[in-house]
């Protein structure tokens, strides 16, 4: 007897495990009332670019529905209604951006929060499963220095670009300024959000190539979420196209000379007094004119020119 009941009960026991196994099945196969969900998954309220400043949260409803939308904390707390209790038709779009800002409107910290979704009508509270994350704490960037980089960017494909490798403690885009026209301009932005990399810049400013000089350059950094670091100076690039170690000489008639020639091309024209050549970068000898006066030694490096007076007397 004692068996029968044993097999009876498992029996009862497979029965009760297979009708839950069936409603657990068709609850799989239940759409849920809400369907094109997309939740930003990061953002800064404190981004400098305004695009960064909120989340999205968009749904669809399946059914006509009253709907509340709330964000909740870590603790299951809800911290900013979205969208008070109204009633939406089939089929609406909801779209709600929220600011990373409370109920009293004291900005929240730094941390993942969760949006709400509560359906009065079918008696269902969703909470999404797309966490969403402040974070308002700049990344950190850093390169070797101080460097002393020489351009220029004359497109003779010589000291045409400056390169220098980054560190970001967190993935995010680098970004280069110089020091210009007495005003900090961003010349670079790389397209990658990665740790490490390499900075490339051509010289130009606006797609045209800067005049010779002097100009400070800064890094910085843009993260996910939308933080930009401060910009930090790590060099002084200076733009030559070409220059000469001397800008006066002086010399007897018909005396040799030489001068210094500074420049990325490997070789550079030159020109005096209606005798001009070409020679290779470096110390340039020439052989000063037999009259007396005060002459003027050019030389080219493609569009750029340098000049030196030589006095003969």
């Amino acid at each position: 007897m004692a068996r029968v009941l044993s097999t009876a009960t498992v029996l009862g026991l497979l029965a009760a495990s297979a009708v839950a196994f069936a409603i657990t099945e068709r609850a799989k196969l239940t759409r849920s009332p809400i369907g094109g969900t997309r939740v930003t998954k990061i953002f800064s309220p404190q981004a400098r670019s305004p695009a960064f400043r909120r989340a999205d949260v968009e749904f669809r409803l399946r059914t006509r529905e009253r709907v509340t939308v709330w964000v909740e904390d870590a603790h299951g707390t809800n911290v900013r209604t979205l969208l008070p209790s109204r009633t939406e038709p089939r089929g609406a779009h909801i779209t709600l951006s929220w600011d990373g800002f409370g109920q009293n409107g004291v900005l929240l910290p730094d941390g993942v929060y969760r949006p709400v979704v509560k359906l009065e009508t079918s008696h269902r509270t969703i909470v999404l499963p797309n966490p969403i994350r402040v974070d308002t704490k700049p990344p950190v960037i850093s390169v070797p220095h101080p460097l002393h980089p020489v351009l220029s960017p004359d497109g003779d494909h010589h000291g045409d670009t400056f390169r220098v490798h980054y560190h970001i403690d967190e993935p995010a885009h680098a970004l280069l300024f110089i020091r210009v026209g007495g005003h900090t301009r961003q010349v670079v932005f790389t397209r990658s959000q990665r740790v490490t990399g390499e900075l490339e810049w051509n010289g130009k400013y606006n797609g045209r190539p800067l005049q010779p000089g002097g100009y400070l350059l800064s890094i910085a950094a843009q993260d996910v979420a939308g933080n930009v670091s401060k910009p930090r100076p790590f060099a002084v690039a200076n733009i030559r196209y070409v220059s000469l170690g001397r800008k006066r000489v002086t010399v007897r008639p018909g005396g040799r000379f030489a001068i210094r020639v500074s420049t990325d091309a490997p070789t550079v024209r030159w020109k005096l007094r209606g005798r001009s050549g070409v020679a290779r970068r470096g110390t340039l000898r020439f052989t000063a004119p037999r009259q007396t006066g005060v002459f003027f030694l050019y030389v080219f490096v493609g569009n750029h020119a340098a000049r030196c007076a030589v006095v003969v007397g």
